[in-house]
């Protein structure tokens, strides 16, 4: 069995092995559905949860379409842009509702899809290269959280007793923080709904 060290060893080194598609990864020409889906799984395959889980099906981009998330193709065809999208759909859509996605990505979709100043391009870019020192920052988050946990219990004698309350204690404290982050999201975008409200549904 994993010590509690070994385990917060074992989410670092999975931090690590994590990556997200670049803009020069995308093909330069529109793709068919087929094509898009075969794309998205072989770029974010190390992100599934369990290997045969599908990062993304033709009616999971049907479902965006239909509520908004993502423009319609053009002569069944995505663009590089719509592929942008469906990246941070992906992201977004473990944490939150398709309301709340359509709202936040609002925005960017009317003023940064297909011909723009500011290409979505350049925005995805943009948002990406924080990764790296937030990574660091959620390193430090996570490894601080892990020691707090483990000064918890102190009086519990039996070590596997110990050690089992004390993963609980680590765990409790990242769904609390994901919890007060999720709150955060969610009020920003009511706020965004309040001052923008969004078109009739097509």
């Amino acid at each position: 069995m994993k010590t509690n060290e070994e385990r917060l060893e074992g989410l670092f080194q999975h931090l690590n092995s994590l990556d997200h598609i670049k803009v020069e990864d995308i093909p330069q020409i529109d793709l068919y559905m087929d094509q898009v889906t075969t794309f998205m799984e072989k770029h974010l395959r190390e992100l599934k949860r369990y290997p045969e889980d599908k990062v993304l099906t033709k009616t999971m981009i049907n479902n965006y379409a239909k509520n908004n998330l993502l423009p319609s193709p053009v002569r069944k065809k995505y663009t590089q842009d719509h592929i942008l999208l469906l990246v941070f759909i992906y992201y977004f859509k473990n944490l939150l509702n398709f309301n709340d996605i359509e709202t936040i990505l609002s925005y960017i979709t009317e003023h940064h899809f297909g011909e723009a100043p500011l290409p979505l391009s350049q925005v995805y870019t943009e948002v990406f290269t924080m990764e790296h020192s937030q990574m660091d920052k959620l390193k430090d988050d996570v490894k601080a959280k892990f020691e707090t946990a483990e000064k918890t219990f102190s009086d519990v004698e039996d070590p596997g007793e110990k050690d089992a309350l004390q993963l609980f204690s680590f765990i409790c404290e990242l769904a609390f923080d994901v919890y007060l982050k999720k709150q955060m999201i969610e009020r920003l975008a009511d706020e965004i709904r309040d001052e923008y409200p969004p078109a009739k549904k097509k």
